[in-house]
């Protein structure tokens, strides 16, 4: 009957416990994701460029050439491999955590017992060897091995497993959000360098021009055809272009030595074509379907995986309420005398213990970990939205850049044909006097802003075909 009566205490006792565990808070209710357009103003071509691959998208090979060696040695690419690195790592940690942890060692100690004690007094009347009684200051040896090991009955450490699974998941997309960005980055600052050896290159053919027609009006002012005046207006514009020059020899400068840092190298001469007007843009971009961003978009992919990763942290931080087990045990040798230590089975010593335990009073602690965990899945649930719509609007936007900055390098093309018929035209009504000196100098101005508009909008034709291949996940397969 008494045996009865403490099992059904026991059992009282251990439902008692695992309520207690269970009484957690209740999950978050996630907001519903808000579904994804079908299409990109209502483009229905499924072909997404963002499958080409990087080496067939960009056809200079120059270009190629720098991108190559940057993947290679380019030091943000170089860190992101460490912080894989470092996921696998802590990938490894959580699953060794799942198995039971073995160690060995040993101890050598000496005890005396009180005299007045129940062992001091069971020692004096107690044989340690045949005819021997134990002496006061006994010593003792041992050498084995030690285990402890939580039973993961609730799924704790599995889910701790599971998230840090995702985490390294999320850390090679986060490679590759850095080899996208390397990429389009190199990109643009190698149209740009080429953009201003172009406008470097017109403006010196300006300033020859400029040149020419100062010598041109310093005679007309030694044969009283034209004043001191018009000869400073002259020489004051030709400086303007010198001038203009320095500046975009030193722009050329920067930008050569933003893509040897890029590189990761120091400065050095940038191998390249010395002219961004002959080339062609890169064929038209297949944006495909929004949906595909979920896919190809390696910064929605990372925030995808921070998203599971919370989700697991939450349930994790949730199990921590229930009841825990652990074993531990030890198992090895052990004997006053060394002389004894591996006699077997007398020195064979080893221990066993299990057992359960279950937060119930201060749990404070536990519950500040359960919300914290709770706020970051929600602050992952609406970054993921975030960048979802960002996603989807940095293709939007970049596809109708390219149309319109198509359009504007027509209008401006047709615009510098016009000027430069006109400079012509200007410097032979000068010469015959049926135009003033000052209807030269804007014309040959105007000309001269008109086709560096001109190589600009090329730049920007460039830029927007490398933004919406980066805006549609291309570049990091």
């Amino acid at each position: 009957m008494k045996e009865s009566i403490n099992k059904s205490t026991c059992g009282f006792v251990a439902v008692c416990l695992f309520m207690a565990g269970c009484q957690t808070t209740k999950n978050i209710e996630s907001n519903a994701m808000k579904p994804v357009p079908e299409s990109f103003a209502n483009t229905k071509d499924p072909t997404n460029s963002a499958m080409i691959d990087w080496r067939q998208f960009f056809s200079d090979s120059a270009l190629i050439d720098l991108i190559d060696t940057a993947l290679k040695n380019n030091l943000d690419v170089l860190m992101t491999f460490q912080k894989i690195e470092i996921a696998r790592a802590e990938l490894k940690m959580r699953k060794g955590a799942l198995l039971p942890e073995i160690s060995g060692g040993g101890s050598v100690s000496q005890r005396r017992f009180g005299l007045y004690t129940m062992d001091g007094a069971g020692n004096r009347a107690t044989e340690i060897t045949p005819g021997r009684m134990v002496p006061d200051d006994l010593p003792d040896y041992y050498i084995g091995l030690q285990t402890t090991w939580e039973m993961d009955i609730w799924g704790k450490l599995r889910n701790k497993k599971k998230a840090a699974f995702a985490r390294y998941l999320g850390s090679i997309e986060g490679k590759n959000i850095v080899l996208t960005n390397l990429i389009s980055e190199i990109a643009i600052a190698y149209y740009e360098l080429l953009s201003l050896d172009t406008e470097l290159e017109i403006i010196r053919e300006t300033t020859k021009l400029q040149e020419n027609a100062l010598s041109m009006v310093t005679i007309q002012k030694q044969v009283a055809a034209a004043n001191e005046l018009a000869v400073q207006q002259f020489d004051a514009q030709l400086q303007h272009s010198r001038a203009l020059g320095v500046k975009t020899l030193q722009g050329i400068t920067e930008s050569e030595n933003r893509i040897n840092y890029l590189l990761g190298r120091f400065p050095q001469p940038i191998i390249r074509k010395k002219s961004i007007l002959p080339k062609e843009i890169p064929a038209q971009v297949k944006v495909g379907i929004p949906s595909d961003l979920l896919e190809n978009r390696p910064d929605i992919k990372q925030a995808e995986f921070e998203l599971m990763a919370t989700k697991a942290d939450v349930t994790s931080a949730k199990k921590a309420f229930y009841p825990s087990f652990n074993i531990t045990g030890a198992m090895g040798f052990q004997a006053f005398n060394t002389s004894y230590l591996f006699r077997s089975p007398e020195s064979i010593a080893y221990t066993a213990i299990g057992s359960l335990a279950v937060p119930i009073i201060n749990r404070s602690a536990i519950q500040a970990q359960f919300k914290t965990a709770q706020a970051k899945q929600l602050e992952a649930l609406y970054n993921y939205q975030k960048t979802i719509i960002n996603g989807y609007i940095e293709v939007y936007n970049e596809m109708n850049n390219i149309k319109n900055l198509e359009q504007a390098y027509n209008l401006t093309t047709k615009k510098v044909a016009a000027l430069t018929q006109s400079i012509e035209i200007s410097s032979e009504l000068f010469k015959t006097g049926r135009a003033n000196y000052l209807e030269v100098l804007i014309t040959q101005q105007n000309a001269l802003q008109s086709k560096l508009e001109l190589v600009n909008t090329k730049q920007q034709q460039f830029n927007a075909s490398v933004n919406i291949y980066k805006a549609l996940g291309g570049g990091w397969r």
